[in-house]
């Protein structure tokens, strides 16, 4: 028998299809979990927004992975791994002349492209304009982030780098999975966008120099996503071996795989102890600085996961959870207000990644060859991190800052304090006529000529005044945040046909405001 040649229900098929059938078919189940990621970003940052956003951070974050279809189907791949010189590509266009086999790669690194746009909008949230996000959405995954891409993984002039005389022979910029690629870029975006967006109403009090904690509504929300994103990063790591049908293929992903578990281990583990203590953290066992600090393990990872030993991703993930209090507390002090704290994870996680690559590498880093080539890996791991910042950065402000100049980038101040589920998506993410027998509610307030009329649950234990106690509805003064959209419409509807409402002394408005009595 041809040992080249394989046998598969009585068909004779040459080993080399077999691999590459192989391989398609690895990028494509790697691709659908890393693009489950975006599953874990959506409820992490709506677990860790107020309950008057939750809606807009999900449609945000659904449409992350839509509007990264449009733009990298059209552009983005093109620009990444089109052919072209050493800064850009220009081939493929829309899928023009791709062949049929390159498929598989076009998904796997959309999916990236999705992740690299969607750190942003963690940066950005509860007070940025939804046309905003569209615009900065497709320009990072149509044009910022693949030209990067295409420096390194298509071939670029990080990718080439420079051959050295003598024995040292050619170094460039080494990246496996994206610390530096992906998350140095979304992270320097993401500072850049909630840098000109501003701080959250009540944020910063400038006079006292005081950060108020604005909580997420809903702590086991944000677990879950990021328990998602534990999930999906064994993934975009140990998938972007790219191929498991060459020899040793099987072993490096297995490494990736392993070496970001580690990192993640004890970057969780370092996280919560430093938070833990009286002298740099609030002497409380924290869950979301535990999963923040576990991502920022696992993006460290990224840059060298196939090249560390073990215990080199114990060192990585230690320094990766004091990298993230000290860009998280970096980013306080500058007055930038990252809800996600976006910056820490993915700049501050990227940027040691694609150092300690230097000092790390199994047979290159400078803690296993003190040499020359050592330290050139080192400059071309520091030049490739200061390239990637500036060119994001630069490209960001632009983005950003026109959008800032044509005041397309902020919500206005009311609809901020209202929320922003109701005014832009006529969908309040936990109605609260949906509560209990919310339709009893929901008919008094149509009947209710009083408006607009705000979200109910206003039953009230009142005193008939006669000394009997009695349940009913008080009427209680407006201060909510939410509306009912269908109440809204009905009395829109009243007020068009010249109708109103029964006189009712037992108007219905929010709960939590002060009543009238």
């Amino acid at each position: 028998m041809d040992g080249n040649v394989t046998t598969v229900e009585g068909m004779q098929i040459p080993l080399s299809h077999l691999g590459t059938e192989l391989d398609q078919f690895f990028l494509i189940i790697m691709g659908m979990v890393v693009l489950f990621m975006q599953c874990g970003f959506a409820f992490l940052e709506a677990g860790a927004v107020r309950s008057k956003n939750v809606t807009n951070i999900l449609i945000k974050n659904v449409f992350d992975s839509f509007v990264s279809g449009v733009a990298y189907w059209i552009f983005g791949y093109a620009f990444a791994f089109g052919k072209g010189n050493q800064f850009i590509g220009y081939t493929h266009f829309a899928s023009h002349e791709l062949p049929d086999t390159e498929y598989a790669t076009f998904f796997f690194q959309y999916t990236f492209a999705a992740t690299a746009a969607t750190i942003v909008s963690g940066a950005v949230a509860e007070r940025c304009e939804f046309l905003a996000y569209f615009i900065y959405s497709f320009f990072i995954t149509g044009f910022i982030y693949p030209v990067v891409t295409h420096w390194l993984w298509g071939g670029g002039f990080l990718f080439t780098g420079v051959d050295y005389e003598g024995d040292i022979g050619v170094i460039g910029y080494q990246d496996f999975a994206g610390s530096g690629i992906v998350h140095v870029l979304g992270g320097t975006s993401a500072f850049v966008g909630a840098a000109l967006l501003g701080p959250r109403i009540g944020r910063f009090h400038r006079q006292t120099k005081t950060v108020m904690q604005l909580r997420g509504h809903s702590v086991p929300i944000a677990a879950l996503g990021g328990f998602i994103l534990f999930f999906g990063f064994l993934a975009f790591n140990g998938g972007s071996q790219l191929a498991i049908s060459n020899e040793g293929d099987g072993a490096a992903v297995s490494l990736a795989v392993v070496n970001t578990i580690i990192s993640a281990s004890f970057a969780a583990f370092s996280s919560l102890v430093i938070n833990r203590s009286p002298l740099f953290g609030n002497k409380s066992w924290s869950l979301l600085i535990t999963i923040n600090g576990a991502l920022t393990g696992m993006v460290a990872a990224c840059a060298g996961c196939n090249v560390y030993y073990p215990w080199g991703a114990c060192i990585l993930g230690v320094i990766s959870g004091i990298a993230f209090h000290l860009w998280s507390w970096i980013v306080r002090k500058l007055g930038v207000d990252d809800p996600l704290d976006a910056v820490a994870v993915h700049y501050g996680g990227g940027s040691w990644g694609v150092i300690a690559l230097a000092f790390l590498h199994k047979e290159q880093g400078i803690l296993m060859n003190w040499d020359q080539r050592s330290g050139l890996v080192f400059a071309w791991q520091l030049a490739g991190l200061a390239v990637i910042t500036a060119w994001a950065g630069l490209m960001s402000l632009l983005m950003f800052g026109t959008l800032r100049l044509f005041k397309a980038l902020r919500v206005p101040e009311d609809i901020e304090v209202r929320g922003l589920d109701i005014p832009k998506h006529n969908e309040p993410a936990y109605p609260v006529e949906a509560y209990g027998h919310g339709h009893i509610e929901k008919i008094l307030q149509m009947l209710d000529k009083a408006g607009p009329v705000k979200v109910t649950q206003a039953f009230e234990r009142l005193n008939s005044g006669d000394g009997q106690t009695n349940f009913g509805y008080a009427d209680v003064a407006d201060g909510g945040c939410y509306e009912s959209p269908e109440v809204r419409h009905a009395l829109a509807h009243m007020a068009t046909n010249g109708t109103s409402g029964t006189e009712n002394s037992n108007t219905v408005r929010p709960a939590h405001a002060e009543v009238k009595m």
